[in-house]
């Protein structure tokens, strides 16, 4: 028998169904000499401080550093996760080959490997390696497993990630804390979440000490057309006044009239930073909402897998553009133009050598039915984009045109689409509000002269932008390096902070922690964050170049090309000198108290035992399909495949408002606890208990 493990229910069952594996058992399914099961994300974690040294469970500057004789990992303490694991575990004891099936990347090779070493697995693994869960994309798949060994990089790099992390979250936070914070405050220092912040903090200073100045500028028109002056802004309303005096004088005169015909590349395919990017643009999708809204595309077949860092794709996927473009009927009078040729092998898109696990994102060809309106944005903005990177360029013409009034020299720029190419895809679009509309210039000619209506502008200098999620999703990008060009981020894509299905869990834990805030689209340092990095003098832990150089090792030992137990010796090193730096250092201490932080303290008594946490609502299985997580909604609790299996739960039953813990109950013993004030029919009010009857419908006990 060989037992097949995916992350998570559903993809199992997609698995499951492709290979025959029709018979539904308690926690796998079983046919055709297969056996599959499923994870539902991380089931392993990193032993905590206090499993390797009683003492270490004391937050106490003694004891820094924390360096354990080896890294040894745990399950995590949840009863679904134990249930699974076992199943899992009795699974790959018994079989004669096991078939990694999790998600095809660095985190989902983590996850796997760590559970199969928990496992204590001795059967021989294959990999499942596939860029889509379509039915054709699963069947290929397993026509072409991989051996376990070709991963093992991937999984070095996972490991080296984590103890990275580990190693300077775990002792960084402790240190601190325990040096700097007075009172219940916990100063949280993260290897890619501390570097973000200080590029917040910083820009947070630059707005914060800005101070806005006037300015004047000379303008004029001229045959309907705006001019401004070249010469430098002025400081002050009589210098204006003078000039605009002078202006009244003199004629204008055209200096120099020139028109260069130009092009307007098409728009690269999407990675996953490029997406969130578009997301929060365009509809102020927060960079962890496009993530999961593109993760659920992906699992309902529709999209390409989506936590990628390249724009282009493999050259062998060219012969297959045009089926997929021919499925795309939604859009059959945008792809009609492409068919009616033959698909160019454009090398802005198909490069070998920029493609590594995996390629951008693009659409299966999957006909997208029956979405919610967040889903079907972001389907519009792929499928969009991969029509748009193989029309024509945009040709366009640029007119720059000189003048003089007496000895002050004007300007006019203008620019005018000759053929949209590309733009036609996006026609009916609302323009970017940072892109530059269309400005047409007539006709001028050297040596035209003639009277003018010159005028005073007045301006005031702004403060510089904050950052919006878009914005510092590119800075995290290219390390905290303003870059436009699109091939000059790709360079630097190496050495940025973070991977891109990081990069909004980064951002999360900031607000969360209550390091940074939101005003509407704008990301703004409150003083909490603003305080921790000013006590952080250390420039190593604040520094996204220095960050962004950790995680070009962590590419390197991705490919074979650096040792993962180099990179954790210099990270312990690290650690060993930055605690010795900051106990014998003395910086500013921080006092907030209004921080309502997770308590760092652990009395040093004999602790009691931890009660096992309840599942998280997210982590319980459908209690009616038995094979799909469950999902919030916006007034519900509901089987992530409602529309095939209907189950779901409402926050508010019987004029109550039920808690986390009693739709726990309900889903998992089909009953509360007793509830006061439950409202009959009949406007009475009684106690009872609320029961999740055998046809899936609630009743009172």
């Amino acid at each position: 028998m060989k037992v097949c493990i995916a992350e998570k229910p559903s993809v199992a069952r997609d698995i499951a169904t492709v290979i025959g594996a029709t018979q539904r058992k308690d926690g796998y399914y079983e046919g055709n000499g297969f056996q599959v099961t499923w994870t539902f994300g991380h089931f392993c974690t990193l032993k905590e401080p206090h499993d390797y040294y009683e003492q270490w469970k004391f937050w106490r500057l003694e004891d820094l550093p924390m360096i354990p004789p080896s890294f040894g990992i745990k399950l995590i303490e949840n009863s679904g996760v134990a249930k699974q694991f076992k199943v899992i575990e009795q699974l790959v004891q018994q079989c004669e080959e096991v078939i990694n099936c999790g998600d095809a990347g660095q985190e989902g090779e983590l996850i796997q490997r760590w559970v199969l070493l928990k496992a204590k697995c001795t059967a021989p693994v294959k990999r499942l390696w596939i860029s889509s869960l379509t039915e054709e994309a699963i069947r290929n798949g397993f026509q072409q497993l991989k051996d376990s060994e070709q991963y093992n990089n991937l999984y070095a790099a996972g490991s080296a990630r984590a103890i990275g992390d580990w190693l300077l979250g775990m002792n960084a936070t402790r240190l601190f804390t325990k040096k700097f914070a007075v009172g219940k405050v916990v100063l949280s220092i993260g290897r890619v979440q501390t570097p973000t912040l200080a590029m917040i903090v910083a820009r947070q200073k630059e707005i914060n000490a800005f101070v806005s100045e006037e300015y004047w500028e000379l303008k004029t028109i001229y045959r309907e057309t705006e001019f401004t002056a070249t010469i430098e802004r002025l400081k002050n309303i009589e210098k204006a006044n003078k000039g605009l005096a002078y202006l009244k004088e003199h004629p204008f005169e055209i200096t120099s009239f020139e028109k260069k015909e130009g092009k307007e590349g098409n728009p690269r395919l999407y990675d996953l930073t490029a997406l969130q990017v578009d997301g929060n643009k365009k509809f102020a999708f927060s960079a962890d909402d496009t993530l999961k809204y593109i993760q659920s595309l992906y699992e309902k077949k529709l999209v390409t897998y989506p936590r990628v860092d390249t724009t282009y794709l493999s050259e062998d996927l060219h012969p297959k553009i045009p089926g997929i473009l021919q499925d795309m009927t939604p859009y059959a009078a945008l792809t009609a133009p492409l068919l009616a040729k033959p698909i160019p092998k454009l090398k802005t898109v198909f490069d070998d050598k920029k493609v590594t696990d995996h390629h951008a994102i693009i659409p299966t060809g999957v006909y997208p039915q029956g979405l919610p309106l967040e889903e079907k944005r972001i389907y519009d903005l792929v499928a969009r984009r991969f029509i748009a990177a193989f029309y024509p360029e945009c040709k366009i013409s640029n007119t720059t045109v000189l003048g003089v009034v007496g000895q002050v020299e004007f300007k006019a720029t203008g620019k005018q689409i000759l053929e949209p190419g590309w733009k036609e895809v996006y026609a009916n679009d609302q323009k970017d509000e940072e892109e530059e509309g269309e400005k047409i210039i007539p006709e001028f000619t050297v040596g035209e002269s003639g009277p003018h209506e010159p005028r005073i502008h007045k301006g005031k200098t702004t403060p510089p932008k904050a950052y919006t999620e878009a914005t510092l999703l590119r800075a995290m990008e290219t390390a905290g390096k303003q870059v436009e060009q699109e091939e000059m981020r790709e360079m630097l894509k190496d050495n940025g902070i973070g991977r891109p299905s990081t990069r909004a869990n980064i951002i999360e834990t900031l607000f969360k922690r209550k390091y940074i805030d939101k005003k509407k689209k704008n990301i703004y340092a409150t003083q909490t964050g603003m305080d921790l990095i000013d006590t952080i003098e250390n420039e190593i832990l604040k520094s996204p170049e220095l960050t962004g150089q950790w995680e070009l090792k962590l590419r390197q030992i991705e490919k074979g090309e650096y040792a993962m137990e180099t990179f954790k010796q210099e990270l312990i090193q690290m650690v060993i000198d930055l605690t010795k730096e900051v106990k014998t250092g003395s910086y500013k201490v921080i006092t907030i108290a209004h921080e309502p932080p997770p308590s760092p303290e652990v009395k040093e008594k004999k602790p009691r035992a931890p009660k096992k946490p309840a599942p998280e609502i997210a982590e319980l299985q459908c209690p009616k399909c038995k094979s799909h997580p469950l999902k919030k909604g916006n007034t519900a609790y509901g089987c992530s495949n409602f529309q095939v299996c209907g189950f779901k739960i409402p926050f508010e039953v019987f004029g109550k408002k039920l808690s986390d813990k009693q739709i726990n109950d309900l889903v998992t013993k089909s009953k509360t606890g007793k509830i006061k004030g439950l409202k009959m029919t009949d406007g009475s009010e009684k106690e009872g208990k609320v029961v999740l009857g055998k046809d899936f419908g609630l009743t009172i006990e």
